[in-house]
């Protein structure tokens, strides 16, 4: 008989029962082939003795195994390994039981997307600063107040209803909300149907791209150079990227028309408030040809508004769907740059048609977002909360800016090239073609400032800049004094 006494380990202060730990290690030697079908199993008396329990722990092992149907109980026989059940090849039986290791490799073939692989540099320091491509800063997010309107709504039994199956457009509170707070903000003209809420921008750039390039019309347009992870969701979806370049005044409008000439453009990616990753705003005359191009050759423009509520000179410019006439725009957005990384509540807009078709396909990969939290936007919008909180770290984001801004400037003025950006969270840094990056996070990584390496490489994209997003917003002064002073001695070394 298999020798229980010397295999099983059970751990008395353990959170899990000593029945559940008996019946784990059973099912384990079933698993493994130690057990085969049709073993005997010693009597609940015996085994209780051999491991020093009391016998009903046994016993309610046995009628566990046995309505899970590992184990079965002939009359006047005993206890068995079901026989039914296939037959494994037996492993060592030297070691007493162990929890199988956890496998690093698939027993079996699926697909692979290298073009998702981003190198991560392990954060060696949790004291090391890190500098990333245009976050906000976690740290001053309303905390007491979203803890505070979020408890305030689970006390309430008519939110009860929340907990179910709601909406799949979203949380129909947030959407009015929204209605209100875009159009006095955006100058946008919607309704409730033009909404649906999201976990995030990501998501609206993912929705846009599995409904928008299909196999016969897959061509998108975006900028030279781009945000990186819309350029993967594009390409996931099975799109073509065609670039065209970026100045001062944003995307090339012209050079889109030139390939509207020639090729079926399915849509065209822009971030027409802070172009991502160089920051420059698509200028008005530009605006306006793009919205006509995308009339005449019938093209979405999938405007990705990640950072609208951030402009420092003035009042930020209203976008491209403001003045969409003819249903050509998706507009997306979100409350992630407002509040912290965290908060994933994200709105796709759009004539009805396109945001119930979104709805049906983010139903298969998410039912719904959080309705509390959403309940809980919702209310701060309502209240005004969220409108005090973007106003309060739109002064605080603007000083970071322009510190940062002049100490670059000052003390490592030689090294990079770039402008004062009129608004978001991050400048467009163009290093010295003398140097490169890699370097440059490897000496900074010594003296523990880690470069977002997730996002930082816009150097090997044939566009020539050698380039790099730099977040100022997520940096305190004390940190920003520290950042520059530790650059200096990266670049006085090389």
């Amino acid at each position: 008989m298999f020798p229980f006494k010397n295999n099983i380990v059970l751990v008395r202060h353990s959170s899990r029962n000593l029945y559940l730990q008996l019946c784990d290690q059973i099912i384990g030697f079933i698993k493994s082939g130690k057990l085969p079908p049709s073993a005997k199993l010693p009597g609940s008396r015996k085994l209780a003795d051999d491991l020093n329990v009391h016998r009903k722990t046994v016993i309610s092992a046995y009628e566990e195994l046995i309505s899970q149907g590992w184990v079965e109980t002939i009359p006047t026989k005993g206890t068995f390994v079901t026989g039914s059940l296939p037959i494994v090849n037996p492993k060592n039986f030297d070691k007493p039981y162990q929890r199988a290791e956890i496998k690093k490799k698939s027993g079996f073939s699926f697909s692979t997307r290298p073009h998702l692989i981003r190198k991560l540099r392990n954060r060696t320091d949790q004291k090391a600063l890190i500098v990333d491509d245009g976050s906000p800063d976690h740290r001053l997010a309303p905390m007491e107040e979203i803890a505070k309107v979020y408890r305030n709504i689970t006390k309430k039994s008519y939110h009860k209803n929340l907990l179910t199956y709601g909406s799949i457009h979203g949380n129909i509170e947030l959407r009015k909300i929204l209605v209100t707070y875009l159009n006095q903000t955006r100058g946008l003209n919607i309704t409730v149907d033009n909404i649906l809420i999201t976990r995030g921008s990501q998501m609206g750039i993912y929705l846009n791209s599995q409904l928008l390039l299909s196999a016969k019309n897959n061509i998108i347009i975006v900028g030279n150079t781009n945000y990186m992870t819309s350029d993967n969701t594009f390409e996931e979806a099975g799109g073509y990227i065609e670039q065209v370049p970026v100045d001062k005044q944003g995307l090339d409008t012209n050079a889109i028309e030139k390939l509207c000439k020639t090729k079926r453009i399915s849509a065209v990616y822009a971030t027409s408030h802070h172009h991502h990753p160089t920051t420059v705003t698509l200028s008005a005359e530009r605006r306006m040809h793009l919205l006509q191009l995308a009339q005449q050759y019938n093209f979405a423009i999938i405007e990705d508004d990640y950072d609208y509520d951030f402009h420092y000179s003035n009042a930020p410019i209203l976008p491209l769907a403001s003045n969409d006439d003819y249903g050509n725009v998706i507009y997306i957005g979100g409350f992630t740059k407002i509040i912290a990384p965290a908060i994933r509540i994200g709105y796709l807009i759009a004539p009805k048609d396109f945001v119930d078709e979104a709805a049906n396909l983010r139903r298969i990969i998410d039912q719904q977002g959080d309705p509390f939290l959403e309940q809980t936007l919702a209310q701060m919008i309502s209240t005004g909360d969220i409108q005090r909180h973007c106003n309060k770290v739109l002064k605080i984001y603007k000083t970071r800016r322009d510190l940062f801004c002049s100490l670059l400037k000052e003390k490592l003025g030689n090294y990079f090239d770039f402008e004062i950006p009129k608004g978001g969270m991050a400048i467009w840094a163009k290093l010295n073609t003398s140097y490169n990056w890699d370097t440059i996070c490897n000496e900074a990584e010594k003296l523990n400032i880690q470069f977002n390496t997730d996002w930082r490489r816009y150097d090997n994209d044939n566009s020539g800049h050698n380039g790099i997003r730099i977040g100022f917003a997520s940096l305190n002064e004390e940190e920003i004094y520290e950042v520059i002073e530790r650059l200096v001695i990266v670049f006085n070394k090389l």
